[in-house]
């Protein structure tokens, strides 16, 4: 089977995203799939989505792309509210017809949270501020009714790979475009990964067994940073400098 690279979390890094596509190409990776939030964020939103609209690839929404399009634009936050004020009447549309999942070869189930809840980590639990590996009984649970051999998930921004059963892989590729940040639901946390690299992953299938590469890709993170301090977003900044949320 081919080699399929996964995408999730772009937040509007072209930069990020350009470097992992020059990575993919690099390793003669054509088959795509992109789990969504593609744009939100004070970076570069208009920019990422023309590339993204240009690619054959299998591209579902986020969270932050629902929000940005189906919320009203005055319950929208500092993130989707730059992004919605830059972005074209065409972008718009097409992430409002952007499915909230997708099946690519019958066995692999694309999602960005978990399969029925796009706001919701599907490997990490959140308890006490504190963010924690879920255990396999409750990744289980978030699967219920679910028979897809490997689901790529995203949202947590954390490069993980579980094995939940024997039949059943889960796979959060990692964020392309922003590797630290915070978030006030399901209660406030934070997520770090402790460096600026720009995140993904590739799968291959060998004998009926999945073989994943969990990859870091080095770009030029300071200009990311920089365009998010010069949209006042010191948060973003400190996050894409470093990976962690203090410097």
């Amino acid at each position: 089977m081919r080699k399929i690279a996964v995408l999730a979390d772009i937040h509007g890094n072209l930069p990020a995203l350009q470097a992992v596509v020059a990575d993919m190409h690099r390793r003669g990776i054509t088959t795509v799939l992109n789990l969504g939030d593609h744009a939100s964020g004070p970076l570069w939103p208009h920019e990422t989505l023309t590339f993204l609209m240009q690619q054959p690839w299998i591209q579902i929404a986020g969270n932050c792309d629902r929000q940005l399009v189906h919320q009203p634009p005055d319950a929208h936050g500092a993130s989707e509210r730059y992004a919605f004020a830059r972005i074209s009447a065409a972008q718009k549309a097409w992430l409002q017809a952007l499915p909230a999942q997708a099946h690519f070869e019958q066995d692999i189930l694309l999602c960005h949270g978990t399969p029925t809840q796009d706001d919701l980590a599907l490997l990490e639990t959140v308890t006490h501020g504190t963010v924690r590996l879920a255990r396999r009984a409750e990744i289980m649970q978030r699967l219920a009714g679910i028979q897809a051999s490997v689901v790529l998930c995203g949202h947590t921004h954390t490069p993980r790979l579980i094995q939940v059963d024997q039949t059943r892989l889960v796979i959060n590729p990692g964020s392309v475009g922003l590797p630290a940040y915070e978030d006030a639901e399901p209660e406030p946390h934070v997520i770090e990964t402790g460096s600026p690299h720009a995140r993904y992953a590739i799968l291959e299938q060998h004998d009926q067994v999945w073989q994943v590469e969990l990859i870091a890709v080095a770009y030029d993170h300071l200009r990311a940073a920089n365009q998010a301090r010069q949209n006042n977003r010191l948060d973003w900044e400190v996050g894409l400098r470093t990976g962690y949320m203090k410097a």
